[in-house]
């Protein structure tokens, strides 16, 4: 076979799939290992839509109706992100004559890298004296490796004058054009005296790889310098900068249960659940939730409620669990949310007040357990109107903001949003008692802002999405800086398992997280 491997995207409001781009051609061989990679724009507040389709060369035409498709896959490039070691493997199904899906024909393993700037600074020692009058004036050239064993030129720094121990200005890279995104690929350095007439003197060289500088991060590396039997040394002072998204996320959902939202019932209530269209609740519910569960490895969500009348005895209650059972109020997925939502509706009675503090509280208990950076709590709260417990809100969001958590609060229906506003903190830092919020912990929307005029539901969601989410990155990083805690180590190699297996190489360049 001559295997080749096709990306396809897809848009967001018209929901069409358009041709990214095409991995190298590999022949003979059931387990091709892709070396070209994808360069994608990662956006942690969207849903981006990737296809992964197989086929099996016959001519040298571009046409791939002319060839034999052996199969395909779907993912978002979060659930690629979010997956262990940013490594995901899927299955890949074929398709019957008519179209439809078909049997498994085999596996495809796609992996994200990051392709941010990385920060490096080095620093040399009793480098070897070139000039007749006067010391060195040194400076490094960087070089990184081709496929084909030659190099490129990839940085230069400045020239230090006069100095045999010079210490170079810090300067940031992107990771793309340093290794092109394998972080075992070599980088050669080269140690150069300048003069003026251009005629560099060469000092020495030495080698090193991406992986070795990360482990450089916060402590000395030394590299030795060799030029025939003399040996200098350079050393790599720092390398900074997030490598890996390595943070569990928890998701938690909250629905007001008011009955200033209206008999489900009715058509006019804000609850109500046509067969034909999700209301607002629900709809809000899936565009947060779809992209969040991407980071969460287990799928599980605890639902929660909050103001209504629950059986078998009328008790109001401000945290109650969607699936009914208190001691475990996890749902599986973003479906087993919805359906625990529905379920709800059919059995609680619709009630009041309005209170946001108790879900933020249950929320805040688990995230005060977990502080080192290993998980982050994302609540979202969806509600119709007036919060009628105003003051124990802003004291428990100023006490939630110390911990690894971030609030997000949806407006629905045509309500005024005056307190919700005021607890989003854009404005002005949320306070209580005299105490400030540590940092900006809860964004909030209306709903209404986002509805697409012309009825398009997946884009409204999109836009929702986007706006509510768009946040969460900055919030997770001003806790992790505030803390001083820093990003997991980088994944080991990656090893080929054992066929069969088809590995496209997928690098992306973050740009919000």
């Amino acid at each position: 076979v001559s295997t080749v491997c096709v990306l396809y995207t897809q848009g967001i409001a018209n929901r069409e799939w358009r041709e990214f781009g095409r991995t190298e051609v590999i022949d003979n061989t059931l387990n091709p290992d892709f070396v070209r990679k994808f360069i994608l724009d990662y956006f942690f507040e969207e849903r981006q839509n990737l296809r992964f389709d197989l086929y099996d060369l016959d001519c040298k035409s571009d046409n791939l109706s002319k060839h034999d498709f052996l199969g395909q896959a779907f993912c978002t490039l979060g659930e690629i992100v979010g997956s262990l070691g940013s490594r995901l493997e899927k299955p890949l199904i074929g398709r019957t004559e008519h179209g439809i899906p078909g049997k498994k024909c085999g596996t495809i393993i796609v992996r994200a890298e990051e392709l941010s700037n990385c920060r490096v600074r080095f620093c040399g020692n009793k480098l070897d004296k070139k000039d007749f009058f006067g010391k060195s004036d040194p400076f490094l050239v960087f070089y990184r490796s081709n496929e084909d064993g030659s190099y490129t030129i990839c940085h230069k720094t400045e020239v230090v004058k006069n100095t045999l121990d010079p210490v170079w200005q810090a300067f940031k890279i992107p990771v793309r054009a340093l290794c092109n995104g394998d972080y075992d690929r070599s980088i050669k350095v080269e140690v150069y005296d300048w003069d003026r007439d251009g005629g560099h003197d060469f000092i020495g060289e030495f080698s090193t790889s991406y992986r070795e500088m990360s482990r450089s991060q916060s402590q000395f590396h030394i590299y030795e310098v060799n030029f025939f039997t003399h040996t200098h040394t350079l050393v790599l002072s720092y390398l900074q900068g997030f490598i890996i998204f390595s943070t569990q996320i928890n998701f938690t959902v909250a629905i007001d249960f008011t009955a200033s939202n209206g008999n489900p019932s009715q058509p006019t209530s804000l609850h109500y659940m046509s067969p034909y269209q999700l209301n607002d609740y629900a709809m809000a519910l899936r565009a947060v939730g779809e992209i969040i569960q991407d980071y969460d490895s287990d799928k599980m969500f605890p639902a929660l409620g909050f103001g209504a009348k629950l059986p078998p005895d009328g008790r109001v209650s401000h945290e109650f669990a969607l699936n009914g059972n208190p001691q475990n109020p996890y749902c599986n997925g973003i479906e087993g949310v919805m359906e625990a939502y529905y379920q709800s509706l059919k059995s609680v009675r619709l009630y009041g007040p309005t209170h946001f503090s108790p879900v933020i509280n249950h929320v805040a208990r688990y995230a005060s357990a977990v502080t080192d950076g290993s998980q982050y709590f994302i609540l979202l709260i969806i509600s119709d109107g007036v919060i009628t417990d105003m003051a124990q809100t802003k004291e428990s969001i100023v006490n939630a903001a110390s911990l690894p958590m971030s609030i997000i609060i949806v407006g629905v229906g045509p309500a005024e949003f005056d307190e919700m506003i005021e607890l989003d903190g854009d404005e002005e830092r949320i306070s209580s008692q005299g105490r400030y919020a540590e940092r900006d912990i809860v964004q909030f929307v209306p709903f209404r802002d986002y509805i697409d005029r012309r009825g398009n539901h997946i884009l409204s969601m999109a836009r929702l999405a986007k706006e509510v989410l768009a946040e969460i990155p900055d919030q997770f990083l001003s806790y992790m800086r505030t803390r001083g805690i820093k990003p997991g180590p980088l994944p080991p190699p990656y090893t080929p398992c054992p066929p069969p297996a088809i590995h496209p190489l997928l690098a992306r360049r973050v740009s919000r997280i």
